[in-house]
């Protein structure tokens, strides 16, 4: 599955350091603007704990997660639709992901320099927001032109388009971003097919200190980005990104007295990644015998045979059947063979629609 989310946000809001601390991949954190030109891209285990269980039920030589790709974006500015800072080339990064990660500052800290100098989420919302508006109204003014000649000589097709791009251009002067618009079926594919950056799933992350971090509700910024994400259907996760990355460095034991000392049971990166993947409606389902346990990543709504193919693609041309049964049925028996005696092992066909936490085996020939 080779979907990624973007690191979005202004410059100095801690995206770098949120991005050091999943991928432990060390990209640059500087006290300046622009310190990200290039867009860092990083995979990071998806943490599961139903695939450490599936571990102790099985005993196999080894366990593979599944996994996920973030990439870190550079700091957008005002302007950037008109290319100011390095707008025009963080734009065409934000376009080639597929789901983003909006970080917040929610933070004060003298001496780290806000590139507006203050403190103010919703207006660093805003900002990001209507740049990648304007970005979006100019694409959708451009194809305007060329459709609305075919448009006029009935083409159905382009009647269809020309009545989409004319809702989203109104939206767009409304300030209202492609994914908060309301379009029927055939409509939302054509808007898919434009590939605007407004219509892209976003998830809010509101980056803390780590007073705060224990009790973010607490924190009015934090309040304020959680009123506006409710407001578009959005989630909000609070990390403090400077703790996490020392936090990624320390072993499993030393991580857990670190959480401790911090008043939190779980580290706000592994709820960032897990939503972050749900976001783009990504699943896992199981494959699980003595030489490896393994969590694979699927779309929700694919077929057993599909599902098969990500493993390999001859297990999709030559798909039998799968055998199948629930993680939940599995852990309440105790082993594959006690949960079959039970008949909570299905044999599943081509139309199986697999569920997030199926353990499977694919029958297939070739």
């Amino acid at each position: 599955m080779a979907l990624t989310a973007g690191i979005v946000g202004l410059p100095n809001v801690g995206k770098s350091t949120l991005f050091n601390a999943i991928t432990k991949a060390g990209a640059e954190a500087a006290n300046y603007p622009f310190a990200t030109i290039d867009p860092n891209v990083g995979i990071v285990e998806v943490p599961d704990n139903r695939l450490n269980k599936l571990t102790e039920l099985v005993s196999p030589k080894k366990t593979v997660p599944t996994t996920f790709e973030f990439t870190d974006i550079a700091g957008i500015v005002k302007g950037a639709s008109k290319g100011e800072g390095l707008g025009n080339k963080f734009l065409s990064h934000i376009r080639q992901v597929d789901a983003i990660c909006h970080v917040t500052r929610c933070f004060e800290d003298e001496n780290i320099t806000h590139v507006e100098g203050r403190v103010d989420p919703l207006d660093d919302i805003a900002t990001i927001n209507l740049e990648l508006i304007l970005a979006d109204l100019e694409s959708v003014e451009k194809r305007i032109g060329r459709v609305e000649k075919m448009a006029k000589q009935k083409d159905k097709e382009a009647v269809a388009e020309f009545n989409v791009l004319t809702k989203l251009k109104e939206g767009f002067l409304n300030d209202k971003p492609a994914r908060a618009l309301e379009f029927n079926e055939e409509e939302s594919r054509i808007v898919r097919n434009l590939f605007l950056l407004t219509n892209k799933p976003v998830l809010y992350v509101a980056n803390v200190s780590e007073e705060d971090v224990a009790d973010p509700d607490s924190n009015k910024y934090v309040q304020q980005v959680k009123e506006l994400a409710a407001e578009e259907g959005s989630e909000v996760i609070v990390v403090c990104a400077r703790a996490e990355e020392e936090i990624a460095e320390l072993e499993d034991a030393d991580k857990a007295e670190f959480l401790e000392a911090l008043g939190i049971e779980e580290s706000g990166l592994d709820k960032l990644i897990r939503s972050a993947y749900s976001l783009l409606g990504l699943a896992t389902y199981f494959t699980a015998g003595v030489q490896e346990v393994r969590a694979w990543t699927f779309r929700k709504g694919m077929k057993a045979p599909e599902c098969a193919g990500i493993i390999h693609t001859d297990f999709e041309r030559g798909f039998i059947r799968a055998e199948v049964v629930s993680y939940g049925d599995l852990v309440e028996y105790g082993s594959e063979h006690a949960a079959k005696e039970a008949g909570k092992v299905r044999l599943e066909g081509k139309e199986y629609v697999m569920k997030d936490g199926d353990v499977v085996h694919f029958r297939f020939n070739v």
